[in-house]
């Protein structure tokens, strides 16, 4: 390969915006970067784009090399495994070469002629981006409601197609939540967005009318919240709930009568939290009330629904945290988690003998139920892998306790057994022991070139997923490790409160003693270590960065939350005031100072930092491009070392990146190829 000539960075320009608070002055040299609509700022980030392009182009056969190999892994022409709803099997289907998944059905059987629903690659065609949300079949199955961006700025528009004359049209109905239900053939309920993206209204829309028509059901004036609206499987109640990270209030409505008024629950309550389930004429509560850290599940009548009718089906368990339940007809079934493993409870009643755990083939793995639209179904279907196991469906089948495998995801090249995985503790700085999951292949000689990823806040768990690109880099002799951090909830309620607010350190510090294991035990070492995270995991790398360089050859923050201060002072940036009770309120001195003391982007020194990779998303609503594009403007100044800063944005997409599975793949292949080379495995 021939190697870049000497290429210069883009230098931002500064404008110093101050705020004063709490008696601190913090300049911010590049606010000027919010203004998207500026063409300097596009400007900017084109020249940034141009530089890494420059600095990465002698990678680019290498890159296409390996999106070629993630191609080939998997199965191009593809078809998932039907589930039944109703009168109808559904399944979707993916054609080589083309983006989108296809969506398909069949009456009654199997054998029965193909239905069309949407072929997503045809309404993508215009749209550099594109995504589907949401997709719900009206009750008589004769329209399709789905909800639609083309920008990646997550403001989602319903279209309903017309499943017996092919017609589709639109609704009227924009900037909707991530949630919308069917209650009848002519009605949708729907939350609405402000202008802070924040799912703040429930309006009901009746189809062929105009949108100035819709009714508003609820406005949740309380800023720090947001709604969400679902239906019982049984189809007989819609609830919606308004919550925060801490605080649920959920109200239902009888849709034998799906005009009618909404009844709540329970009244909002400081630090209480409960999700609602509806079987047989109850209602079945996960709830956190008095004490119940680890929840607890609770049962009431519809008609009693005060608190101290509520009655204990499942206690509180120290040791077992209760996430949620799903309802059948003749069954619960309780999702939990248990020694950093996700569980599936079977629960036919209290002391009921035929309560079981299912069974699962491997020691470490990752499950989640899957397509369960039948209420009166014993069979549960499930989605199953580990860090070797390709996404498996499962049928599990609970009177016989049996799970009967529908199909493994096809991966190409590739064998299991070629492979091994791992779990062990790490112990922190504080005596906690941190759980890592490490896969590499057999054999392999350490230390080896590692990468460390890690994720730490919402109390989102970091399963052990397989992933058909990783293999590219395992099979390049790479250890790939997971670092299950405080802040996540893979061992309880507990390990998320101990990893958020005035604990969030604790996340950050897991991380670097886990770095810091795998050197001392000569997995790896310091000029072989890249670690890698994405939102509040860029969070991690932004903080990790600045309190721990020395310990990294690279760090890659994706789409990176960096710019903790700012931010949240902002309540007009999306997502900030509901924020609040996962960093806390910088508007309050004792979370200021704190805040102030870890986040990313305050905390650029003039030292030597190692080589950094930062990508962004134009339209991103969730963390802001000017987040990433800021910290790598300061650091451009700042640093004293000769390391590459790199800073590669998507002009046309959001937080998660390209929408088609090329254009993503694609992306995917850029960053391990940058990887691969800075630790050594790339032939020059």
């Amino acid at each position: 390969m021939i190697m870049p000539e000497k290429t210069n960075p883009p230098i931002a320009k500064k404008e110093p915006k101050i705020t004063k608070i709490f008696g601190n002055e913090l300049v911010d040299d590049y606010f000027w970067l919010r203004g998207k609509e500026k063409q300097e700022v596009i400007d900017y980030l084109t020249a940034e784009n141009d530089y890494t392009k420059a600095k990465t182009n002698y990678l680019e056969p290498f890159i296409d090399e390996l999106f070629t190999e993630m191609k080939n892994r998997i199965k191009e022409d593809d078809e998932s495994v039907p589930y039944k709803f109703k009168d109808y099997y559904y399944y979707n289907k993916n054609e080589k070469g083309k983006e989108y998944k296809i969506y398909y059905r069949k009456h009654l059987n199997l054998e029965n002629k193909e239905e069309l629903l949407i072929d997503v690659n045809e309404l993508a065609k215009d749209f550099e981006y594109y995504k589907i949300q949401t997709m719900k079949i009206s009750p008589n199955q004769k329209l399709l409601a789905y909800s639609i961006d083309n920008t990646g700025y997550e403001k989602y528009s319903i279209q309903i197609k017309n499943l017996e004359t092919g017609e589709t049209s639109s609704t009227g109905v924009e900037n909707i939540g991530w949630s919308f239900e069917w209650v009848d053939d002519n009605t949708l309920y729907y939350t609405l967005r402000d202008e802070a993206q924040r799912p703040y209204a429930l309006k009901r829309h009746r189809l062929g009318s105009s949108t100035e028509e819709d009714r508003l059901i609820f406005e949740e004036k309380d800023i720090t919240r947001r709604l969400t609206v679902w239906k019982s499987k049984d189809g007989k109640y819609l609830f919606m709930d308004s919550e925060t990270t801490t605080s649920s209030e959920t109200r239902f409505l009888d849709l034998s009568n799906p005009l009618g008024e909404f009844v709540v629950v329970l009244l909002r309550e400081k630090d209480h939290e409960y999700s609602i389930t509806h079987k047989d004429g109850f209602f079945y509560i996960v709830t956190n009330d008095d004490k119940a850290t680890n929840f607890k599940l609770m049962r009431t009548a519809i008609n009693k629904l005060a608190k101290n009718d509520w009655e204990e089906i499942i206690a509180h368990n120290d040791d077992v945290k209760l996430s949620w339940s799903i309802a059948f007809e003749p069954y619960l079934i309780i999702v939990k988690r248990h020694e950093g493993l996700i569980k599936i409870g079977i629960f036919f009643g209290k002391d009921d003998k035929r309560n079981h755990d299912v069974t699962f083939p491997e020691p470490v793995y990752g499950v989640w139920t899957g397509d369960n639209f039948e209420y009166s179904s014993d069979v549960l279907r499930l989605r199953y892998t580990s860090l070797i196991t390709p996404v498996t469906i499962f049928d599990y089948q609970v009177k016989d306790k049996k799970l009967v495998l529908l199909k493994e995801d096809e991966v190409k090249n590739y064998n299991k057994e070629d492979y091994v995985t791992t779990r062990v503790n790490v112990k922190a700085r504080d005596g906690v022991q941190v759980p890592i999951s490490i896969v590499h292949k057999k054999g392999l000689t350490t230390p080896a070139p590692t990468m460390l990823y890690a994720y730490g806040s919402y109390g989102y768990s970091m399963d052990t997923n397989f992933s058909p690109t990783l293999v590219s880099l395992i099979e390049r002799n790479m250890v790939y490790v997971i670092a299950h951090v405080r802040g996540g909830g893979e061992l309880g309620r507990k390990w998320y409160e101990d990893g958020k607010m005035l604990k969030k350190k604790n996340t950050f510090y897991d991380f670097i003693d886990c770095a810091k294991y795998l050197i001392a035990e000569k997995v790896t070492s310091k000029e072989q270590l890249v670690v890698a995270g994405g939102s509040a995991g860029g969070l991690l790398m932004g903080a990790i960065l600045n309190m721990a360089p020395e310990l990294f050859q690279l760090v890659i923050a994706r789409v990176p939350f960096v710019d903790v201060i700012n931010t949240m002072l902002d309540e007009t940036i999306p997502l900030t005031a509901q924020e609040w009770e996962e960093w806390g309120n910088p508007n309050e001195k004792e979370y200021f100072d704190y805040m102030l003391s870890y986040s990313p982007y305050d905390n650029i020194e003039a030292k030597d930092y190692p080589h950094i990779l930062v990508t962004a998303g134009l339209n991103d609503p969730r963390v802001a491009y000017w987040e990433p594009a800021k910290m790598v403007a300061k650091l451009r100044v700042s640093k004293t070392d000769k390391n590459e800063l790199l800073l590669k944005t998507n002009m046309g997409a959001g937080h998660g990146g390209a929408s088609g599975r090329y254009e993503h793949m694609k992306e995917t292949a850029f960053i391990y190829g940058y990887t691969l080379d800075k630790v050594g495995l790339v032939k020059k």
